[in-house]
């Protein structure tokens, strides 16, 4: 995805959103309006941040960009991240930590992960009994990666990207990957330095059309996303898609802030007027769904999780 250190002084762009469909929890989706109270007001809780850099001399002294947590059948939880350390090398390592209640979390002993290659702002999801990474490398060029559990990862190669009329897309960075499966499609959201998200999708995983060569998420025409987009992940409830984003309004960047839009199509996004739904430097945010329903966290520059207002689980306030 796009580089950007602990203080967003700046960033090397780039984004692919992986979409994650999630099921739904009885009640806590209710409401036909374009932009229901679920999805748009939230509030931080007080154990906040969850989880950051161990500092130091770790491996992952900091951590940066889009994590990823995924609930397990079993009800525990899996946050891959990237972790850095720029005294010991310039190079950026998958981390996972666990959790049984989404609040505490602990790190996976003995070090990074078993990735062959440079990995940040990854999206994961389970498909046929194995996990899918889908993520930036070197360069911020997006790659899949796989593993059967969450721990050995192998390298697939990067992703194989086209213009609308089978062309290579032009050379550069691409990333931050929202990935949606949808009636045996693949659609594949990504960025090219944060200047837009453009749609391509694929039959095979192997290569990927864009719909359009346009992208379909702009900047602007407000403020506050004048000079960064970048798609995070996207959710589908009853043919409408919702997408959260990162924006930024300031070159150099700085104060990231996480928005959201919808969609029908997914080429189509209208974005929400009253964007940011977090500001506070609080970015790359993902939905997890829980038995009380969708709970949202920010990943960068460190996880912090926010509840709605009138639900979710009382532990939040404590």
């Amino acid at each position: 995805m796009f580089s950007r250190d602990v203080n967003r002084a700046g960033i090397v762009p780039l984004a692919l959103t992986l979409a994650l469909t999630l099921p739904l929890a009885s009640g806590a989706w209710a409401g036909d309006e374009p932009f229901p109270d679920w999805l748009v007001r939230w509030e931080p809780i007080p154990q906040n941040p969850l989880f950051r850099g161990a500092g130091g001399d770790s491996w992952d002294a900091r951590i940066r960009e889009r994590g990823w947590i995924l609930r397990e059948e079993d009800g525990s939880y899996k946050l891959w991240y990237t972790g850095y350390n720029v005294e010991r090398s310039p190079s950026r390592f998958l981390g996972l930590a666990t959790s049984s209640d989404g609040r505490s979390w602990v790190r996976h002993p003995g070090g990074p992960l078993s990735a062959p290659t440079w990995v940040e702002d990854m999206c994961v999801l389970r498909h046929d009994g194995r996990y899918l990474m889908f993520a930036e490398g070197r360069d911020d060029v997006a790659h899949l990666l796989t593993s059967e559990d969450g721990l050995r990862w192998q390298e697939r190669g990067p992703l194989d990207v086209r213009l609308a009329d089978g062309r290579p897309i032009p050379p550069g960075p691409y990333g931050t990957p929202t990935v949606l499966r949808k009636d045996g499609l693949w659609h594949l959201l990504y960025e090219r330095g944060d200047r837009g998200v453009w749609l391509a999708t694929s039959a095979d995983l192997k290569v990927w059309t864009n719909v359009q060569d346009d992208p379909v998420l702009a900047l602007g025409p407000e403020p506050y996303d004048s000079t960064a987009v970048a798609m995070n992940q996207v959710i589908e409830r009853d043919g409408v898609y919702y997408g959260i984003y990162h924006a930024n309004a300031h070159r150099p960047w700085r104060d990231w802030t996480t928005c959201v839009a919808r969609s029908t199509d997914l080429v189509h996004w209208e974005k929400y007027p009253g964007n940011p739904i977090v500001r506070n430097n609080s970015s790359s945010g993902i939905f997890v769904d829980e038995p009380g329903g969708p709970v949202l966290y920010t990943m960068h520059p460190e996880v912090r999780r926010y509840r709605h207002p009138g639900t979710g689980d009382e532990s939040d306030h404590r």
